[in-house]
Parts: C-alpha cells; structure tokens; sequence
C-alpha cells in the first residue's frame, strides 16, 4: 500500500529539466531513504512529493488525489517536511519554532491546548533541544539549528514525514542519534518517512526500501541487501567499490577502492 506516490512525474526549473516521468509507491510504515549522486534530482522529488515544487508533467497523489487539488492545510495535516537550510524568522525563539509546527492542527475556533503543548515538549525533548527552550535560534550552532528544525517538523505529528538531508551539519553522534530517531518514530509511532541522504552507508543501514537515482530516474529501488551491490556503487556513482556485511547491522556496507598513493608508498 502507498498513501503517498508519484505518476509520470516530470519536474523543472525554468528550462531546465530535473527529473522526467518518474514513477514511485512510497511504502506505508517504512523508512524510505532517496540516495544518488549531486543534482541527480533526489532533492527536487522530495520537494514535489511535499508540493513545494510544482509538476512540470505527472502528478503526487496522496491517497489516490493530486496534491493540486488537496487544500493545503489538509496536506500540512498528513504530510510533514524538512527542507534543505531552511531560514527562522528573525529573533525567533525555540520553542517558539518548534511551536509553529502546531499550527496545521489549530484553527480560529480552537487555539492552542494541551494537545499541542504535549507535542511541543515531546518533540524538543526528543531532539535534545529542551534546554534551548528560550534561545533564540539565530544564536545557535548549526547543528543546533538542525535539531530545533527536526523537532518542529516531529512536532507537527504527521503520518508522513519528509526529510531532505537532515544530517546535515551534524557531526557523527547526533548524525547516528538523528537517524536512531527516525527509526524510532517509525517503529513505535508508525510513521511513514522518506528522507534524502548522501551517506550511502547511512542509507543502507537505516531504510527498508532504498531509491537510488541518477539523472533524474530511478535507477533501482528496494531493500538495500537486495539492490547495494558493487555494480550498482559504480553505475549510480561512477565508483569502485567493494560492498561487504556491515559487522554491526548486517546491511550492505560500501568500502571504497584502492586510494590514491605516492608511488613508493
């Protein structure tokens, strides 16, 4: 089943076209991670999915209807999404950010309650953002940033959550802390979430059902024990590679070739 899909879906900027025709289900309840090369157009499509981006050609069905037709605080009711750098008002506290995730869910007959107060503190205690609360985020590092932006998306409970490079900034423990967390939204809450990554590695270790794209098309998809293969490494991202089991996990781990050394050496 897929609440979530894109048909024939062609995307553009200007002139210039990103992705053409592609086809995806993104699989209810799984983690769904979109890896390949730059510009390969895995951003642009998690753009469209979460109707940022308009269709050039196809359409983003969320079940069964175009997003086109979907008034957009329905869409903001089931569909969650992170942005690549996205930008905080001036002088915006914390909580104030994460807050803002509440507001598909409020209307002007219903204010705030304390429904949304719970998912505000769970969100930022998730995210290891609590005692930030009163900061503003304009005084915060970027990995910080990251985390407050995770947690205002996590605090507007969505069934969908789409994430474009939310390691970003990250060194690698709250890297592995951040993914860790989308697993376990996925698994304990049932969260559907297609999140972008550029670590193949990550991506292997983390998703059920793996995308890898280049130039704008599916190249493969599935779980990645089935499609990381050292072929694959090398037709996606023009390297030599070989892939082994991950000694911890067991999922596909890519180990590249021979580096480069001084003769001699």
């Amino acid at each position: 089943m897929s609440r979530l899909a894109a048909r024939g879906l062609t995307l553009a900027y200007d002139d210039r076209v990103v992705v053409e025709e592609l086809e995806l289900a993104v699989p209810d309840g799984q983690v769904t991670v979109i890896v390949g090369p730059n510009a390969c157009g895995k951003s642009t499509t998690l753009r469209a999915l979460g109707r940022l981006l308009k269709p050039r050609g196809g359409a983003v069905l969320l079940d069964g209807v175009e997003l086109a037709r979907i008034p957009t605080k329905k869409i903001a009711q089931a569909i969650g999404l992170l942005p690549q750098s996205p930008v905080a008002p001036e002088a915006i506290t914390v909580a104030d950010l994460v807050a803002r995730g509440r507001q598909p869910h409020q209307s002007w007959w219903q204010q705030w309650s304390e429904a949304d107060e719970k998912a505000v503190s769970d969100a930022m205690e998730r995210t290891d953002v609590a005692s930030l609360a009163e900061r503003s985020v304009d005084e915060l590092s970027g990995g910080q940033r990251q985390r407050v932006w995770i947690a205002m998306a996590l605090a507007q409970e969505t069934d969908l959550l789409l994430l474009d490079e939310p390691t970003t900034f990250l060194d690698i423990a709250h890297q592995v802390e951040v993914l860790d967390l989308v697993r376990q939204l996925n698994h304990e809450r049932g969260r559907t979430v297609v999140a972008v990554l550029h670590d193949l590695n990550q991506a292997a270790r983390y998703a059920d059902h793996l995308v890898a794209m280049k130039a704008g098309r599916v190249v493969a998809e599935g779980h990645p024990k089935e499609i990381v293969t050292a072929e694959l490494v090398r037709e996606v991202f023009g390297l030599e590679a070989v892939v082994v089991p991950d000694p911890v996990t067991g999922s596909p781990l890519v180990v590249p070739g021979t580096p480069w050394a001084a003769p001699g050496m």
